[in-house]
Parts: structure tokens; sequence; C-alpha cells
């Protein structure tokens, strides 16, 4: 059944403003070229584009061309203000951009261990509205939040999630109910898989899997260009994934003894210590503030010698056992190595785990070092912001 005309402008018209945000500006020549679209169809969208209030004549193209073919269309970035959350289970960070995902604003507030529910979501909320208030902006308009733990796929909630403090939950609810603004959360390894999709390491890639290496483990599965988050919302929890090389098998409620005791921060810590690998940086030299595991793969990578190597090595046949499950049921591809570890392991961890990959499955797999580090959460948070900001304002007269 053919769409009605009503549905082909606002399809047209959303194409036209995500190639405009991706692209942009643009003039109306250009966007025929990238549309298919004919000028008259392209004369049309613009101009209602334009009466919405989404987008206005930036500049010319060209020194020497003047006239309507000139000129170059732009997204209005200051239409709406975006607010994206990375929570962690000792902080919250906090950007605050236009609709074009620049930065205006920007914090992080340390939570303390212990800290009572209802304080910690107190603080949490009065540092969004404080960055908020600090970029000048209007009414957020949109604000995503990513949070580690399983997202309920029916009713979008963060769930109740042992070993997860719980002012996690009451954030999303205090949120909702204090903004004016859509409140949308995701976990965390999602959106850093969106992040390393839109610009990061798998930028050319539409299908793969991303393993999160950092203080916790997950993954996240990305096919044909959408994520995939399961039945339950629980795809990616490799962390209870039963894996050889542990003291047990991990329950419910506890990923102990699963990939988490192999692969987790406390378990890389560990490993460097029995190979003589040091894991913080000297005082006074900035580095003593960086993840102990992170610096104890880059320490390994600097020191040049045997034992460096020794751990490298095994910490590499560590990551290769998960990531080997995951290629073995979802032939991928591609498997990002990301968080604080997988950065800091770079091309070279990389390489190892590959090397190894290849000798445990027939099935020919690419991996690849994260580029966004623990930033991609935030970053990924902010596209999520944006596209809801789009989904409400990229539809003017007759929206899907």
């Amino acid at each position: 059944m053919p769409a009605s005309p009503s549905t082909a402008r606002a399809i047209n018209d959303r194409l036209a403003l995500r190639l405009l945000q991706q692209d942009g500006p643009l003039t109306a020549g250009q966007l025929k070229t990238l549309t298919g679209l004919s000028r008259p169809t392209v004369a049309d969208l613009v101009d209602r584009l334009q009466e919405a209030g989404l987008v206005r004549v930036v500049g010319e193209s060209g020194s020497q061309r003047r006239g309507p073919n000139a000129r170059l269309y732009g997204i209005v970035a200051d239409r709406a203000h975006l607010a994206a959350l990375d929570v962690r289970t000792d902080s919250v960070a906090v950007v605050v951009a236009d609709l074009l995902g620049v930065t205006l604003a920007e914090a992080t507030l340390p939570i303390r261990g212990g800290t009572p529910a209802r304080p910690a979501v107190e603080q949490a909320v009065a540092a969004v509205e404080r960055t908020a208030r600090s970029a000048g902006t209007a009414p957020l308009h949109s604000v995503a939040v990513g949070a580690p733990g399983l997202i309920d796929p029916v009713s979008g909630e963060l769930r109740d999630t042992a070993g997860l403090p719980a002012w996690h939950r009451g954030l999303v609810k205090e949120l909702q109910h204090r903004l004016p603004a859509t409140v949308i959360v995701e976990n965390e390894t999602n959106l850093a898989a969106v992040a390393e999709h839109r610009g990061g390491a798998a930028l050319d890639r539409d299908t793969f899997a991303l393993l999160w290496l950092g203080h916790g483990i997950g993954a996240a599965v990305m096919l044909d260009g959408a994520l995939r988050r399961g039945a339950s919302g629980g795809a990616g929890e490799i962390g209870f994934l039963p894996v050889p090389g542990t003291a047990g098998v991990p329950s419910a409620v506890n990923c102990e003894g699963g990939f988490h005791s192999l692969a987790g921060s406390a378990a890389v810590l560990e490993l460097a210590a029995a190979h003589g690998i040091e894991a913080h940086g000297p005082a006074g030299t900035g580095q003593e503030r960086d993840p102990g595991a992170a610096f104890a793969v880059r320490a390994a990578l600097a020191d040049g010698s045997s034992r460096g190597e020794a751990f490298l090595a095994e910490l590499a046949d560590r990551i290769a056992l998960g990531a080997a499950s995951v290629v073995a049921v979802l032939d991928p591809g591609c498997v990002v190595l990301a968080g604080e570890v997988g950065r800091a392991g770079g091309d070279a961890l990389a390489a190892r785990v590959e090397e190894r990959l290849a000798r445990m499955s027939p099935l020919p797999t690419e991996v690849r070092a994260g580029t966004l580090g623990g930033g991609a959460v935030l970053r990924g948070a902010v596209i999520a912001a944006r596209e809801a900001a789009q989904d409400a304002l990229f539809a003017p007269e007759g929206a899907l």
C-alpha cells in the first residue's frame, strides 16, 4: 500500500533533517543529490522545515555564487536542548548539548559509597539542573540516562538489580517527575556501542559485538545497524557467562564465577599483581587517577619485558574466552574491545585477542580497540537524547 502524501512528506522531512544534521550545512541542490528527491519536492520540504523553525539559511556556498541555489541550510541547533547522564556506582557525569550534539556544559558529581538513596538522588538531580542553568539553556527537551543493569523492554525502566545502588532507580523516576522533559534510560554498554558505531571504532560496521571491559563486564549486540536487547532486556550480560578458569559458577543474583571473575577490573588487578605489574601511577603525575586496571595494561605495554608480555598474553586468553562465546552464537564478524581496559590495551591487546580467537573459532572475526574509552557512554547518551528530540520535533504537519 503506497504511503499517503502526509506520510511521504514526513518521511522526506526526517531524511532531509538527518542529512542536515550529519553532513550540513547543505544547499538545496546537495539535498536533492543526497535524497534522490526531485527539485520541487526538495524546495517544498525546505520551505516546510523553515516554517517549522527547524532549519534556517546559514550562509551561501561558494564566494562567486549568489541567489536561491547557493543558500546553505542548517539545523536550528538551539531549537531544543538535551542532557545526557552516565550513571556509575559512585558518580554521575552530565553533559548538556544542543540539537546538533554540541556540548554546552558538563559536570561530574561523586556520590559517596553508603549515601542513602534519597540524598543521592537529590544530589544527582540538582547536578543536572545546575548544569542546564550553567549552559544558559531553556528547559531541557530530552534526557538520556546510561546506567548499568537491565532495562525492562516493555516499561523502559531500570530493573532492580542486585549489587547496584538503590538510588539508580530512584534517579530516573525523580528526573521524570522534576523535569519537563522526555526521560529515557538505556544500558550503558548499549550506549557505548551506539557511540562506537556512529563515530568510533565501528563506524564502518552495521553488525558487530562490543565487549565492555571495565569495573564491570558487559556486551552489546548491533545487528544490521540496530541494537538487539533480548526478550527481557538482558542481551549481553556476559559477566554471568560460565567460563573455564573460575572457582565456581555464577548465580542468578551474583556474577562471581562467571566471565566477570576473569576479566572485570578486580580480576585484571589481581592478574597484574601476580605478574609484578604496577597498577597505579606515581603520585603527583596525574596518572594516579587513572583507573587501576587500565593503568596496569598501559604499564605492561610500556614495560617491554617478559613479565609484561606474560600478563598481556594471559589477559588476552581470558578476554578471548568470553569473545569466543559471543562469536560462536552471533557470528558478528567484528568485536570491539571497549571500556577503560579495551582502550588502554589498544591495537596491541586487540591483535592478541584476535589471534587467539582465530585459533578457537572457525568464524573469521576482526577484533578492534574501542576509540572512545569511558566517554563512549556519555556520547551514546547524547545521541539517544538527540534522537528522542528528533522523533518529537522532526515531524512537522502530518508526522509519523
